[in-house]
């Protein structure tokens, strides 16, 4: 278990992380979303004691990170992929990094076959692309077989099956009852990977939850019906007071629920060829509670459509 308390770190004038308070529990895969520069990655130093709060604590199982002997038996980490001396093969990056934390030697080979890298492991880290580069922190990760791991970003530069192969690995970690803490701006492979969630937002505490009160909390959830008696449905769905909204020959309904609607369809006599509950994404949510955050805004339409009329070359159409 990771738990901080009143994490506070400033940089000079700039307060990058203000008085932060969550905890990441065992047996979870718990997702650690945010802005740009809403103090995650300092967040993470600070566990793993890279950088000292200007007050508050941070425990690893109880312990600060200082305080862990032989911490890569305790926590594993993943902050920066190309963290590894260019001209060590990866098999001695990670023969180095067993040997100064009394890890047994054969622990090398194990996991670089899990990270799928054995057939490369006589080469050069240096020579490394990044998603190789990926797989190899996370063998650093792995080596000490740790019951708390910590992700940054790690599926960057994985093609879609790495991405696929850590989402479930992560899965499978979690099961094991291990702590695993995955910070990532992939917001549509959090929703797939994080059964919970702390959010940040200029190093304040957003919301601690599960994945799904998040979305349910930040979004409406919709139906939406297709039916040849549409125009009949729409007058019966009327007279409840839900809110209606017409979409492409189909009806999208907002405060009733599909069972609902399709008990008021077969009163009506209407037949039915769509009910399908159309529930908010972790992107709509993220997008809802951090919007005042965010450091930097862009208007994406506004800039569509400056696109649009003024050409590629930037010249006006």
């Amino acid at each position: 278990m990771i738990e901080a308390q009143g994490l506070t770190k400033r940089y000079g004038k700039t307060l990058a992380v203000d008085d932060l308070s969550f905890s990441v529990k065992a047996g979870r895969v718990t997702g650690f979303l945010g802005p740009n520069g809403a103090g995650k990655s300092t967040t993470m130093r600070m566990v793993l004691g890279l950088d000292t709060p200007t007050s508050g604590t941070v425990r690893i199982d109880g312990k600060r990170y200082r305080d862990l002997k032989d911490p890569l038996r305790t926590v594993g980490a993943l902050l920066d992929a190309k963290w590894v001396h260019p001209n060590r093969s990866a098999r001695a990056h990670l023969a180095w990094m067993a040997r100064s934390n009394r890890i047994p030697a054969a622990r090398v080979d194990e996991v670089l076959d899990v990270v799928g890298l054995t057939a490369v492991a006589g080469k050069n880290a240096g020579g490394f692309s990044l998603g190789m580069s990926q797989r190899l922190g996370i063998a650093a990760a792995l080596l000490g077989d740790p019951q708390v791991l910590l992700f940054d970003e790690p599926v960057n530069g994985l093609d879609p099956e790495g991405i696929l192969w850590i989402r479930r690995f992560m899965h499978r970690l979690a099961e094991e009852g291990r702590t695993v803490f995955v910070s990532s701006h992939l917001l549509s492979e959090m929703a797939l990977t994080a059964q919970e969630l702390v959010v940040i937002g200029r190093g304040k505490l957003i919301a601690q939850t599960s994945t799904e009160d998040f979305v349910a909390q930040a979004t409406e959830n919709t139906v939406r019906v297709r039916s040849p008696q549409l125009d009949e449905l729409r007058s019966a769905l009327g007279r409840t007071g839900v809110h209606l909204k017409d979409d492409g020959g189909a009806l999208v309904v907002s405060g009733m629920d599909a069972a609902e609607i399709g008990e008021l369809a077969a009163r009506t006599g209407a037949v039915l060829h769509e009910l399908s509950p159309q529930r908010g994404s972790l992107e709509e949510a993220f997008m809802q509670l951090t919007g005042d955050s965010v450091e930097y805004h862009t208007d994406v339409a506004a800039e569509a459509a400056q696109l649009l009329a003024t050409g590629p070359q930037g010249v006006t159409r």
